[in-house]
Order: structure tokens, then sequence, then C-alpha cells
């Protein structure tokens, strides 16, 4: 069991990031001081919220400049921390060269960052944002899954550079980080694993996140027509925030977590705005066939290729939530708080 001495400073890579907006919120709550890295600390348009955050809780903030595929970059922002939160990842929407520009970064962006931990010797446990894509590719492969329910002893076999690239890219890292962390005997490796993370930002400038424009989408009347019927899990990015903050103290914790809420359908999205939005904003109410999505997704969206479409439209998402619940204490919000305060978030920023 690690026992953290909650004096010591504690590390977040990727501060500015959706998920660490509110876990440096949670830190600096609990009285922590807090080493959050960005790009550049200089840029106050990207780290104003955290300052303003930083204003009004008990704790201390102070932000390095490191970048994650820079060897050695994070020498200085870990010094003397015993938890490093490792919830930095490359991104980009723009991928032509897979294994260039998703899969060699994410895999030795985490290579860099376990490699600084295992020379810094004050460092006792590290908390790595990891995701539900590493555990499964689509939901067809449910059918495989002991009892068709997805679990923390499953590791996604079926991504590839091909096929759900970005999925690839998440179990490559992960597992590099198990190895990392299994060739020394220092530090703990404790994971989180959610599925699509929504809910309000502290930072504005993730509102250009994936999870914010589908949600966006049910409101500007792209998809008033009808939705794929699509199964994922859900979570509040406060609940994942919370898991990776008791993933950091807790003596037990250990091992991976689905950090999920919900198994949900986009129906179940749109269901938790009718009440509240259904007559002033076009929220989509029915569910488009598989088929007319298998023969047009790819001429609207690059993403729905025919296969992608045939692997996961018509099936359901089913995980186990049980050990974040039991282990890590969470308590889920529902699906329409979560989404009710994205949805107007979105309305006073006038993106919607």
């Amino acid at each position: 069991m690690t026992t953290i001495d909650k004096t010591k400073p504690v590390l977040v890579t990727g501060a500015t990031g959706y998920v660490a907006g509110w876990l440096v919120k949670r830190l600096l709550a609990e009285g922590f001081t807090v080493h959050g890295t960005v790009r550049n600390p200089d840029d106050t348009n990207k780290v104003a919220h955290l300052q303003r955050i930083a204003e009004s809780e008990p704790g201390t903030l102070r932000l390095f400049k490191a970048d994650l595929l820079t060897p050695s970059a994070y020498a200085e922002a870990m010094q003397g921390c015993e938890i490093v939160f490792h919830t930095a990842s490359p991104f980009t929407s723009n991928v032509k060269d897979a294994k260039k520009d998703l899969i060699e970064p994410a895999v030795l962006g985490t290579r860099n960052v376990l490699e600084e931990a295992n020379r810094t010797t004050t460092v006792k446990r590290v908390v790595l944002t990891s995701s539900c894509a590493a555990i499964y590719g689509d939901n067809i492969d449910l059918k495989k899954a002991p009892n068709g329910v997805f679990t923390e002893d499953i590791w996604n076999t079926t991504s590839s550079e091909r096929h759900q690239v970005y999925s690839y890219s998440k179990t490559l890292a992960e597992k590099e980080a198990w190895r990392i962390n299994e060739a020394q005997s220092q530090w703990d490796l404790v994971v989180i694993n959610p599925s699509l993370v929504i809910g309000p930002s502290l930072n504005p400038q993730s509102t250009t996140s994936e999870s914010f424009h589908i949600i966006k989408q049910m409101g500007d009347g792209s998809v008033k027509t009808g939705m794929p019927e699509l199964g994922f899990g859900v979570v509040d990015v406060r609940d994942v925030a919370e898991a990776h903050f008791k993933a950091g103290i807790l003596p037990q914790a250990k091992g991976r977590h689905i950090v999920s809420g919900h198994n949900a359908f986009f129906r179940d999205l749109a269901a938790a705005l009718h009440q509240r939005y259904g007559k002033q904003y076009p929220i989509p109410r029915r569910e488009l066939p598989k088929a007319l999505i298998w023969l047009v997704g790819p001429f609207i969206n690059a993403s729905l290729t025919r296969e992608f479409v045939s692997k996961n439209v018509g099936y359901p998402f089913v995980a186990d939530n049980s050990k974040s619940i039991r282990e890590l204490g969470i308590s889920y919000r529902s699906i329409e708080e979560s989404m009710v305060d994205t949805f107007q978030q979105l309305i006073d920023e006038k993106l919607i």
C-alpha cells in the first residue's frame, strides 16, 4: 500500500485539458500544491481559467513549460512530487500518417513521462488517463466478452493502424505504461479508463472537444432528422476528475478502473435534453435505419466508414463500473445533469 504525504506537491500533466482542469480544481480545494505542465505558461488565454481557480482555492498552483514529446521535459515539474497524474495525451484530428501522427506520439509521450518518474526518486504513484478504448475497439467485440460485459480484465485486440486507429494508439500507450511500471519497484501505477466524457468545461477552449461537438449538433439542427443507434459509455467530467483524485490518494487503489457512469445510446443523451430544451431547439427524437447510415455515412463523416457502421451501429455498449464504485467510492451523476450542464454552457457561450 502506498501512503501519500499531502504536504508534498503533485504533478498534473496537460493541466489545461478538459479532465485536468477539474482535477486541478479538486486538488487545490484539498490544499495540495499542484505542479501543472502546459505548453506555454505565458499564454494567458490558455491558463487564465487555472489562475482563477487557484485564486479561489486553498492550494497552490505552479505552472511549468513542458512538451510531451521532448525527453526530460518534465524533470523540473516533477521534482519533489509523490504523485504524477498523467492526463496529457497528444491529439490531432489531422491524421495523414496514423503511425507518425497518432500512434508514435501517444506511446512516446507516455514513455517520456514515466521514464522521468523512474529518475525522480520522490515519485510513489502514477495515475494514468487511459480510455475504455484500450478495453474494446468496436461494440461488436462485446459478443466475445465473458458474460457479454466489458471489464478491466479485457484488452482491445481488434483495433489497428487501419481501423479505429485512435483506440489502437490508446491501447499501445497504456500497454507501454504497464511495461515501464513492471520493470521497476519505486512507484505503482493506477489507471483510469473513462468512456465518452461529457459535462461542463472549466476551460472555455475545451468546448471544441469531440463530446461538445456531438452535443452541439443536437442543438444546432445538424442531426434533427435523426441519430444512429450507436451504443457507448458516458461519464461526467467531474466524476472522471474525482476518480483520478481518489486513484492518487487512496493507499489501496491499484490496477485499471472502468470509469463510465452509464451504458447509453445517442437517444439517451437527446432524451435528457427534451424536457428543458425540446421546444426551443431541434433536439433529435428518432433513430435512423442502420442501412441508411451504412449507405450515406462515409459521405457525411469520414469516421463513419462502412466497417465502423457494420461493427458498431445497432450494438449496445455494456461495461462493468463496479470496481470504480467499490474501490474508488465514485458516485456517478445522472445523464440529465451532465447533458443539461453541458448544453447550457454551449448556450451561454453562444455556440448554439
